[in-house]
């Protein structure tokens, strides 16, 4: 499939602490392996990969991954304009990074779209394999903490390769069928007044460096 050849364009950003992964799971997705020699993030980095989903629908996926320390967060947060989806990533061995995604996704739905496709992601899950006494953030928890604020789940590793296509292509068709419902529910308004989404074809604006 080429650069050009996608019926739809979906911005989503990678959020969270840093070391929690971001980076190794987005090189893990758009590349099917992890960076020679990973650093963290400064600011934001962005890859694009075109999906193909359960209807056949083509999707360009501009994922940014954005940095997790504190003194980028005014630069990183101006990234989230225009986002429709977000993996919003905590380490299970590090409880700390999960009880800081509850800030996140604030930020996120103050800054992104008023319908963003929030999925919550337990990322790490290869050293709770290894030694299961290194997990601090329960499966049942976290899962908990996404149904009461409405959040997609999955539990990944980008070292193992567990979940992470998965985790990925979830939020995608996630993102697709909620403006397939949206798009359903403005054509019923008699006045025809559309709420949100955009006209049927137009493609949203990539938003910088596309």
């Amino acid at each position: 499939m080429g650069d050009d050849d996608y019926d739809h364009f979906y911005k989503v950003v990678l959020v969270g602490d840093a070391t929690v992964g971001k980076t190794h799971l987005l090189s893990r997705y758009v590349k099917s392996k992890l960076p020679k020699a990973p650093t963290a993030t400064v600011g934001v980095e962005f890859a694009t990969r075109i999906v193909k989903l359960s209807n056949g629908s083509k999707v360009k996926a501009q994922i940014w991954d954005t940095a997790g320390q504190e003194r980028y967060r005014a630069i990183t947060s101006t990234h989230y304009r225009r986002a429709v989806g977000a993996l919003l990533c905590y380490d299970v061995t590090k409880e700390t990074t999960f009880k800081n995604c509850a800030k996140w996704m604030e930020e996120l739905r103050q800054s992104a779209e008023p319908d963003i496709v929030i999925m919550l992601v337990g990322n790490k899950v290869d050293l709770a394999d290894k030694d299961p006494s290194s997990r601090q953030v329960y499966y049942d928890a976290a899962q908990e903490f996404a149904t009461q604020n409405g959040l997609l789940f999955f539990e990944t590793s980008a070292v193992t390769d567990i979940n992470v296509k998965e985790g990925f292509e979830t939020l995608l068709q996630e993102i697709y069928d909620q403006g397939t419902r949206t798009s359903q529910a403005d054509n019923g308004l008699q006045d025809g007044l559309r709420i949100g989404g955009l006209p049927e074809g137009e493609k949203p604006v990539a938003g910088c460096c596309t």
